[in-house]
């Protein structure tokens, strides 16, 4: 059987009504004749005034760990291909292969001058775990409930699952390692 965790909030809105049966009211006075109320705004007006939240991805794919193998992946055989965006070019490390689908790891090497029409799209990724590390340059990235953050060589941050982010900037031959998993996820641009 599941059970419920009582927060101190909860408890005191829970017991609320308890304690109210238990008051005596006052003698209540004769009410003064009502005015006319003002008529009520329409529905649609009442939700329009609500801030519209940034949609989140549902739960991102479990890993189901596979027996994994022994890999290795060295520079002298690097070889970058351009993948999900036009200005970044990826070296796989062969993580995916050797983890049997749960873990993904490349090095993103960013391409050419930031051309912030291109790569300022907001987005967010359907995974359970990521990892950044900066090998060289420098990227300005702006984060949900973060704001903007630079990132120099030597500089690492995980991006909780879900978490609206996007590029903001970046500086020739900036290079960075990412971990991702599951190795397999959806990214939404918003």
């Amino acid at each position: 059987m599941a059970t419920r965790k009582t927060t101190p909030a909860t408890a005191r809105t829970r017991a609320a009504p308890k304690a109210a049966a238990k008051k005596i009211a006052p003698a209540k006075k004769p009410a003064p004749a009502k005015k006319a109320a003002a008529p009520k705004a329409p529905a649609r007006a009442k939700a329009a005034a609500k801030p519209a939240k940034s949609p989140k991805p549902g739960k991102p794919p479990k890993i189901v760990w596979k027996p994994q193998t022994f890999m290795a992946s060295h520079l002298k055989d690097a070889l970058f291909k351009t993948g999900l965006r036009s200005y970044a070019a990826y070296r796989d490390l062969g993580v995916e292969k050797a983890t049997g689908g749960a873990v993904q790891a490349h090095v993103i090497r960013l391409l050419g001058k930031c051309d912030p029409k291109v790569v300022s799209i907001p987005h967010y990724h359907g995974v359970q775990f990521q990892m950044l590390y900066m090998l060289k340059g420098w990227m300005i990235g702006e984060y949900e409930g973060a704001g903007r953050v630079k990132m120099t060589a030597g500089s690492c941050w995980i991006q909780p699952p879900g978490i609206r982010h996007q590029v903001i900037d970046y500086s020739d031959g900036c290079e960075m390692v990412e971990i991702i998993l599951p190795a397999k996820f959806a990214t939404v641009e918003l």
